[in-house]
């Protein structure tokens, strides 16, 4: 997949696309809909599928205060882009100077001038430019006028709602990383950098690594099976992550996230490794002593092992609870 940053400024844009439009944060299912009819559309026209993305997320810009926490990283987004088979992302950087470009003027200037846009797919609900001003019925009315076609995809539903952004955060935030996934379609993942700790976990017989973590949402404290992949490895290695505070330690109140790697024992701090959530085990609480600890330690690593024999497809779980 080809990357253009700042495209709004750039002169290496593909001309003649079929296009979908938005911030896409998530890549959940409902905008993997979006993806798969750019995709279809572009191959069936012998045409390019270009997804045009804005970066930082407008709200950050507008106004700072209300920014969502996001579930990707620009870095996480483009990787899951392009497993999808986009052909381009198309990154507009978002200022307060962008920000008053009213609709019209992108649609005009930039879809229509500088990407030649054969189609463009967007939500049902989609809106951009200028305070929102834009949405499907505006692409129609313009579209009749530049001559390029516009297609509305419908929402997917999970449990009789919208798959939203919006929603998966709700879940991430109180630790149901189930109902997250079933949504995005595989599961949430973080980011981050292996750093050092206080060796707690060798002492308990439980050998950890930390992981200082470059992603904005962490799911909420407790204990959960995972999966991570490490830079110098190409599989990805079973796991069970701690998120919390250390309660059974005195002056712990540092939030952590720490993960005891199954039958692996390697030296990898500064290692980049981007963890994945597949279930929650329990709430992180504060034992007696450290030996209750590393009592209940095992019976986590034991649940996460069971889980982990018998892990079935995520998209297979998204499918049997709706």
């Amino acid at each position: 997949m080809r990357i253009i940053s700042d495209a709004w400024h750039s002169r290496e844009l593909p001309h003649g696309v079929v296009a979908a439009i938005g911030n896409f944060d998530g890549i959940h299912r409902g905008q993997q809909a979006i993806f798969s009819r750019i995709i279809a559309l572009a191959v069936e026209k012998d045409l390019q599928s270009v997804v045009v993305t804005f970066e930082p997320h407008p709200v950050a810009v507008l106004r700072p205060e209300e920014a969502p926490a996001r579930l990707t990283t620009l870095e996480q987004k483009t990787r899951l882009l392009d497993e999808l088979g986009v052909d381009v992302l198309a990154v507009v950087s978002f200022t307060a100077e962008f920000s008053q470009t009213p609709a019209e003027v992108f649609v005009e200037q930039f879809l229509h001038q500088k990407l030649g846009v054969d189609e463009i797919v967007v939500g049902s609900q989609f809106a951009f430019g200028r305070q929102r001003q834009g949405d499907l019925e505006l692409l129609e009315r313009m579209a009749s006028r530049l001559g390029f076609a516009v297609r509305g995809i419908e929402e997917v539903e999970f449990r009789g709602e919208p798959v939203s952004s919006t929603r998966i955060r709700r879940a991430v935030r109180v630790g149901n990383v189930e109902k997250a996934n079933a949504m995005l379609g595989r599961a949430y993942s973080i980011r981050g950098r292996v750093s050092r700790g206080k060796g707690r976990g060798k002492t308990l017989g439980w050998p950890t690594i930390n992981i200082e973590p470059q992603s904005d949402l962490l799911p909420a404290d407790g204990v959960y099976v995972t999966k991570v992949v490490l830079a110098q490895f190409a599989s990805s290695r079973g796991c069970v992550t701690n998120i919390g505070c250390r309660p059974t330690f005195p002056n712990s109140p540092r939030r952590v996230v720490e993960s005891h790697i199954l039958d692996f024992d390697q030296e990898v701090y500064g290692a980049e490794v981007e963890l994945y959530f597949l279930e929650r085990l329990r709430d992180e609480r504060a034992f007696p002593s450290a030996e209750a600890l590393a009592e209940q330690i095992a019976q986590d690593v034991a649940e996460g092992r069971e889980y982990l024999a018998g892990d079935r497809c995520l998209l297979e779980r998204a499918a049997a609870d709706e």
